[in-house]
């Protein structure tokens, strides 16, 4: 890495010229007075961050400028939030206080950068800093959206500028913001952002394949862009026909979700047909809008041939972020599939800046699916018991996913995420009605309550005084409102049947002459491994722990002394003496690189070669997992603080290691044995494991192997490729 070499002068200059394209950017917003309030706070920041600096060795104040110039030019916000963009990090990183800043600027930017500051004290031992954090930024999304705008905008330049961290500091950051931002930046209708951020997490967590997506779009660039104009020309011919003022053009689809499309279906790049998508902006007038798009569909299906599954119709329905558009995939002139996007100016400023947009053209819009969303944020952050992991996964899972929409019997509109149950329906109603739920009629047809529900279904809700919520409840139910309301009942229900165990208990303990106290309730607790005293005393009450049990327990306590259990930190400690010897070679962790015990995580199964992290797990100690593991982003995101870092000692290990291998091909006799004897004679690789299905004259297999590192196993899939027959050979990733 090259030296940065301070020069003041040229740095004051860069900073003045930044400045002033901070304000061109701002310009169509600016009211009277504001340009004096950005210059204040711009001061400030400049003053606070004097003598602070990047990692790259440039001054600080250059990245709340830029957080301040996304917020304008990419999400289209105004002052106050520029004020606030600017100041994002002084509380946090200066000796500035929020009471100075209420003091300069008002309640509400102190508001908002309170929202922005991470939270410093000591938590809940089972909770993660991380997710209590963004939980806090949550809180107060509710009160205003800005924060998580603002918030967006840093994620995005940070994550633009990281080449000059720690590597697993980068690994930390990209695994957060796939997990927890980029999907927010969809919620909120930031699809550009949102786009930027998955690429940008992917270019870190996982470099080769980024690189090797992006090498081939770069190959077909020319190709690419000679389709998409003959592709164009006719349909902007009959738009100009008829008098139809449209932009169309076409832009290639983003590196991560031409990945994912390579995932999810396992094929090639070159089998990826929709690597770009056509887009037709139509400039009208807002009643005209749905008219006009409909017409440019009839317009583009006339010329080429639609696939029917394909049509997704949001204009008439919009998303529930506020996204409006008609996409319809066509069969192009040389027999590919394109997509195309239709949609007004309106409906593209909404789609590209989300959130602000919407406020924008909120008087014409009635659509209130953000306000909504807000409103169910703030029904999930109602839940004050629940413990900040709980809450981001219930977050991610209900306020991330796609939704349907379902009707009630008159005919009002809700909307739920996919894979709602009919018992989910009763809850967004009202909590009672969930409650007391014993069955529904969907479409006039009985179903249980576990049904789950599709687009467009209509739903009545059956409802019985005697009915109360139930442990497998929780099973089926998807929404954060009713999982958080059964989960209440149950524990009202489970406090008062604990209240009558409590005196059974005492009982029992006074007839085997036990001194009924905290101390002794503490160890039976433990003898019993429940992880406290109600769940001891709930057990009592339904006869799983009786006077038999309780008479084990004092003959037991006669012999031994119970040992305490060692807390999480001493843990570490523990696993430095016990190394398996031998793996002691095998993989150095930590800062320093020491030789500790680990295991490798079945998830993933790395193998020298791999980039990998360690993981201090509770009860398993470290896990050596690879950083393009399935569950390695959620691992980061939520647990930053428990991540080690790990390296391979040297590539070349004397033993194996086990990794699987998915195999697809055109089943033909004596197809296994041409593989098998690829393995084990050629490359000398032991089997460990096979699994083979044909079905109609398609063979899949899975295969388990010992590999020694990833040279051998990238020789070894380029060999089976060559097999006749076989048409794909990938490393198998197990999703557990």
């Amino acid at each position: 890495m090259e030296e940065y070499v301070i020069d003041i002068e040229a740095e004051n200059k860069e900073i003045r010229k930044r400045y002033r394209a901070l304000l061109r950017a701002c310009k169509p917003t600016l009211q009277k007075g504001d340009k004096q309030e950005i210059r204040k706070a711009f001061d400030l920041a400049l003053e606070s961050h004097k003598d602070m600096r990047r990692k790259s060795g440039e001054p600080y104040i250059y990245h709340p400028i830029a957080v301040a110039q996304i917020a304008a030019e990419e999400i289209g916000l105004g002052t106050t939030s520029l004020v606030c963009a600017l100041l994002h990090d002084v509380v946090e990183d200066t000796s500035l206080t929020l009471e100075d800043i209420e003091a300069q600027f008002g309640k509400k930017v102190a508001k908002i950068i309170d929202g922005l500051t991470k939270i410093a004290g000591v938590f809940d031992p089972n909770s993660s800093i991380q997710a209590e954090n963004f939980r806090k930024m949550l809180l107060t999304l509710a009160d205003d959206v800005r924060v998580i705008l603002i918030k967006l905008a840093d994620r995005l330049h940070n994550m633009r500028t990281m080449e000059f961290m720690a590597r697993h500091k980068q690994l930390k950051i990209a695994s957060e913001t796939s997990y927890l931002y980029a999907p927010l930046a969809h919620r909120l209708g930031l699809y550009a952002i949102k786009s930027e951020l998955e690429d940008l997490s992917m270019k870190y967590t996982d470099p080769d394949t980024y690189k090797f997506i992006a090498k081939k779009l770069n190959e077909k660039k020319a190709e690419r862009e000679k389709f998409i104009e003959d592709f164009i020309s006719p349909v902007q011919e009959i738009l100009s026909e008829q008098n139809i003022v449209a932009q169309v053009f076409g832009r290639p689809k983003s590196i991560h979700s031409i990945w994912n499309k390579m995932r999810k279906k396992s094929i090639p790049f070159e089998e990826v047909y929709d690597l770009f998508a056509i887009r037709v902006i139509i400039d009208t007038e807002y009643d005209k809008e749905k008219t006009e798009c409909w017409k440019v569909y009839s317009i583009i299906t006339d010329l080429y041939r639609p696939n029917p599954d394909r049509l997704r119709d949001w204009v008439s329905t919009p998303k529930g972020n506020g996204y409006e558009s008609l996409h319809t995939t066509v069969m192009g002139p040389r027999g590919q599939w394109v997509e195309v996007q239709i949609r007004t100016k309106r409906m593209n400023e909404i789609a590209e800046k989300g959130f602000a947009a919407h406020w924008k053209y909120k008087e014409s819009n009635t659509d209130n699916g953000l306000d909504q969303w807000i409103q169910k944020v703030r029904e999930v952050l109602s839940n004050p018991e629940q413990n900040a992991l709980d809450f981001l996964d219930d977050f991610k899972m209900n306020l991330f996913s796609d939704e349907i929409f379902i009707f009630t019997p008159k005919g009002t509109l809700i909307q739920l995420p996919n894979g709602a149950t009919a018992l989910d329906f009763a809850f967004e109603i009202h909590s009672d009605i969930g409650a007391t739920c014993i069955g529904a009629k969907v479409n006039h047809k009985l179903v249980p309550l576990n049904h789950p529900l599709q687009n467009g279904d209509q739903v009545e809700i059956i409802t019985s005084s005697k009915q109360t919520p139930k442990e497998d409840w929780l099973s089926f139910v998807v929404t954060a409102k009713a999982k958080s309301k059964i989960k209440s009942s149950l524990k009202e229900e489970k406090r008062r049947v604990a209240e009558d165990g409590k005196e059974i208990l005492e009982r029992k303990m006074k007839s085997l002459k036990l001194t009924y106290n905290t101390d002794n309730i503490n160890k039976i607790a433990n003898y019993f491994k429940y992880p406290s005293s109600q769940e001891l005393f709930y057990n009592v009450a339904k006869g799983i722990i009786d006077i038999k049990n309780l008479r084990e327990y004092v003959a037991s306590e006669k012999v031994t002394e119970l040992t305490h259990h060692n807390q999480f930190n001493s843990h570490i400690s523990g696993l430095v003496e016990k190394i398996d010897k031998k793996n002691s070679d095998t993989i150095l962790i930590g800062d320093d690189f020491q030789k500790l015990d680990y295991t490798l995580a079945a998830c993933c199964n790395p193998i020298p070669g791999d980039d990998i992290f360690g993981f201090l797990t509770v009860n398993e100690g470290i896990k050596i997992h690879r950083t393009s593991c399935p569950n390695a982003s959620k691992l980061m995101a939520n647990y930053g603080y428990r991540i080690l870092k790990a390296k391979w000692a040297s590539s070349q290990i004397d033993h194996s290691f086990i990794t699987g291998i998915r195999i697809i091909g055109i089943d033909d006799v004596g197809l296994v044995n041409k593989l098998t004897s690829v393995i084990s004679q050629e490359f000398n690789v032991n089997i460990r494991s096979l699994s083979i299905s044909s079905n109609e004259g398609i063979f899949e297999g899975n295969i388990m192997v010992n590999i020694n590192n990833i040279d051998q196993l990238d020789s070894l899939i380029h060999r089976l490729q060559l097999v006749a027959g076989v048409t794909s050979v990938t490393r198998y990733e197990s999703e557990n």
